[in-house]
C-alpha cells in the first residue's frame, strides 16, 4: 500500500510521526480541509499529467485550477490528466492519495506558485485518508521537484 512507502520515505527524515491518517476520507481538497480543520486553499492538491509520453506531478494549492494556456507555455503542450485506472500504475499512488513522496521512477514533480503565501500546507501521504503538514521550504526537500511554475488561475 503506498501509505507504507510514504511512512518509510519519511522515516528517513524523522517525520514520519508528522502523517496523520483520519476516520474519514481526505479524498479531495474539501474532504482534507474539513479533516485538518483548515482552509481548502492550504491543501496541496497533487494532479497528474502526461506531457510528452512521461507522467507529471503538479503540486498546487487547494483553490488553484489549471490554466490551460499557462500549462501550454510551460511544456509545450495541452494538458492531459491520467486517466483515472493509470494513475496508480503510473505514479505509484491511486487517486485520492497521490503525493509527490515515494512516487515511482522517472515521475517529474513541479510545484505550482500557488504554494508560495503559506507557511505550511497539507499534501496527501499515498492514501485517500492521509496527510502531513510540511512548510514550503520542507515541500520542496522531499518533493525532489524539477522547478517551480506557474500553470494555474483563480489563486491571487
Amino acid at each position: 500500500m503506498a501509505i507504507e512507502k510514504v511512512v518509510a520515505f519519511f522515516k528517513q527524515y524523522g517525520l514520519d510521526k508528522k502523517i496523520q491518517q483520519f476516520d474519514q476520507s481526505s479524498a479531495t481538497v474539501e474532504l482534507a480541509a474539513q479533516a485538518l480543520h483548515c482552509q481548502p486553499c492550504r491543501i496541496a492538491k497533487t494532479l497528474s499529467f502526461i506531457v510528452n509520453d512521461k507522467p507529471v506531478l503538479i503540486v498546487a494549492a487547494g483553490d488553484a485550477k489549471i490554466d490551460n494556456a499557462k500549462f501550454k507555455a510551460q511544456f509545450k503542450t495541452k494538458p492531459v490528466m491520467i486517466a483515472f485506472d493509470q494513475v496508480e500504475e503510473k505514479i505509484g499512488h491511486a487517486v485520492g492519495g497521490v503525493c509527490p513522496f515515494a512516487v515511482n521512477e522517472g515521475v517529474r514533480v513541479y510545484l505550482d506558485v500557488s504554494l508560495k503565501r503559506f507557511e505550511t500546507v497539507f499534501p496527501a501521504c499515498g492514501s485517500s485518508n492521509s496527510a502531513i503538514e510540511l512548510t514550503v521550504d520542507q515541500l520542496q526537500k522531499y518533493s525532489h521537484y524539477v522547478a517551480w511554475i506557474d500553470v494555474c488561475k483563480n489563486w491571487n
